[in-house]
């Protein structure tokens, strides 16, 4: 047989039966097992096809694409849903061109996922940035309050709008309705990134989806939590202060014109399990989560990053008084113990749960992290703080995308402008954006992190001695 590296590898997955707490939400495939899901366990290929009568179009939907969205709109409780086989990140693209004209200005978390930069590089926006909180014991972004994002608002009177990120990737909430009222009253649009937050309305227990909060235009990653195929997402409007033609015609520009058929039809599913056992299963996650908190809080050295009003679907581990990084935690999950975390940095490491994942998955688990909590490492962790500070922005992210850059060592780039993304990988939130004036804050930060196992990406140079700056 022809050598397919990327078929075996992901079959080599597959044979290891590998405990899934990362995304997608199907859990390789378990969900359609719980729940006899027969038409999905059927052979996949024979539905992949293309735009012939009886299939419709989703560029021009008038008939079953029409009637499926229509029936996720129902569901989810908008006015409007639509189908995105490019992931969240078109929806990003499309709602931030259809509220924005070339050199606008928009309101932007600063622990925004890239593409929200990407479209301002693609739009030549304007982000005005507004800093989240970070909570140091764990090294993650506490989202940003709303305080902080009234006065950007105030401070920039002609902003079209502000996109958010809710819940953060560790399942973070913010006051997604009061920052919504105030966007209102400013005559402002609201788009929320909920790419974490497709299976939010599932359960009282889970704070509520952004659909039901104010927000105008709601972006969901339904292969993220729930069972939909990897990259297939939905974006939601709600009410009527959005120009839906206007943000079609975005949606035809940044979709392929040759639709996947099965990222389609999978969001189907995905909303018809939603509908029909979603409840049920969410109940049967939750209560296998809180089983697995209450054993980890009995731990010596493994705790659970708590906070009120958090997704508690997201289970992120700090592991510090192991004296072992989060790198070294999931490689000994992965390795020794056959189970795959969603990320991991410097201090912990972070479980995607799902209503994908079986009470069998969080026994496993639990017997891993019995023999973890015991093996404490002999050497201090070194000490890494998320930069607190925005980058003074020198340029704007399209005219720094675009200006001739040089290579130079990373150690005398300080004060530089930057010409390239630094963003640690997973989340992809950047720590420096093209434009930025690089500190020693960022620098510190980066090579510490890479010194801890963590992967950055966005730059030329992978060995992180030479970085891109405006030349």
């Amino acid at each position: 047989m022809d050598n397919m590296p990327l078929i075996d590898a992901l079959y080599e997955i597959v044979d290891k039966n590998v405990v899934s707490f990362h995304v997608p939400g199907h859990k390789k495939g378990s969900i359609y097992k719980k729940i006899n899901y027969i038409k999905y366990r059927k052979n996949i290929f024979n539905i992949d096809t293309t735009e012939i009568p009886g299939t419709d179009n989703l560029h021009f939907p008038e008939s079953v694409i029409k009637k499926s969205q229509e029936i996720a709109s129902e569901v989810f409780n908008s006015d409007h849903t639509f189908f995105l086989v490019n992931g969240t990140t078109c929806g990003i693209y499309a709602s931030i061109m259809s509220i924005c004209n070339p050199k606008d200005k928009i309101i932007v978390n600063r622990d925004c996922h890239q593409s929200v930069v990407n479209a301002c590089i693609l739009s030549d926006l304007e982000p005005i940035y507004v800093n989240p909180s970070v909570d140091f014991n764990s090294g993650i972004s506490l989202g940003v309050a709303f305080e902080d994002i009234k006065k950007a608002l105030d401070d920039n009177e002609d902003a079209k709008g502000v996109i958010i990120t809710y819940p953060t990737y560790y399942g973070v909430n913010i006051d997604i309705k009061k920052i919504a009222d105030y966007v209102h009253n400013k005559g402002k649009i609201l788009i929320v990134d909920e790419a974490h937050g497709s299976h939010l309305g599932l359960s009282k227990f889970l704070p509520e989806s952004a659909i039901e909060l104010g927000a105008d235009i709601i972006i969901q990653s339904t292969h993220k939590t729930l069972p939909a195929f990897t990259q297939s997402s939905m974006l939601h409007v709600k009410g009527n202060r959005v120009d839906v033609d206007r943000l079609k015609s975005f949606l035809k520009i940044v979709q392929s014109s040759s639709p996947s058929y099965i990222l389609m039809s999978s969001l189907e599913m995905a909303v018809n399990i939603y509908k029909n056992n979603g409840k049920e299963l969410m109940n049967s996650l939750i209560k296998n989560i809180n089983d697995i908190v209450k054993f980890i809080d009995n731990l010596k050295n493994i705790e659970v990053f708590k906070m009120k009003g958090q997704d508690i679907t997201k289970l992120y581990i700090i592991t510090k008084k192991l004296k072992k990084s989060g790198h070294e935690i999931e490689n000994i999950l992965r390795y020794k113990y056959n189970i795959q975390v969603e990320l991991s940095n410097p201090y912990g490491v972070l479980l995607v749960c799902s209503i994908g994942n079986t009470k069998e998955d969080f026994e496993k688990l639990k017997e891993a992290l019995i023999q973890i909590d015991s093996e404490v490492g002999d050497k201090d962790l070194i000490e890494i703080n998320y930069p607190t500070v925005i980058p003074k922005k020198i340029l704007n992210p399209r005219d720094a995308f675009y200006s001739c850059k040089k290579s130079i060592k990373i150690e005398k780039s300080i004060g530089k402008i930057c010409g390239e993304y630094l963003i640690p990988y997973p989340p992809g939130i950047s720590i420096i954006s093209p434009g930025e004036e690089i500190t020693k804050e960022v620098v510190d930060y980066i090579k510490k992190s890479k010194e801890m196992g963590t992967n950055i990406t966005g730059i030329k140079d992978k060995n992180l001695e030479y970085i891109q700056v405006i030349d």
